[in-house]
């Protein structure tokens, strides 16, 4: 499947709420062990909130190898990759780590408080 990021939330990949509508596309092909193209062709500004919600979640459920297999990006710069790759990163280790994963979590709620 190719998901063309594009006409879903325009040039700018930023917010969380974006982020979920590609989630929400590509989460259950992905769950179905169907390969899934993220086409970035006419986006061009990309913020980590985009990709947390987008990619990150994913690996909630989906193992980093299965994704790597059968998730792939195109047309997307390197500034664009860089915050994706460290994206990535991050929720392996959210994921994998319950004591990263009770630490962020707190770190949240405390911010979430706060204001």
């Amino acid at each position: 499947m190719k998901c063309s990021v594009y006409p879903l939330v325009g040039e700018n990949c930023i917010t969380m709420e974006d982020g979920q509508k590609v989630y929400d596309l590509i989460h259950p092909e992905l769950q179905a062990g169907r390969a899934v193209e993220l086409d970035f062709q006419g986006s061009s500004v990309f913020a980590s909130p985009f990709f947390n919600a987008a990619i990150g979640q994913l690996l909630e459920d989906i193992p980093p190898e299965t994704l790597n297999r059968l998730l792939t990006v195109s047309n997307m710069g390197p500034v664009g990759m860089n915050v994706l790759k460290r994206v990535i990163e991050n929720a392996k280790e959210y994921y994998s780590n319950p004591d990263v994963r009770t630490a962020v979590d707190a770190a949240l709620a405390q911010l979430a408080t706060e204001k």
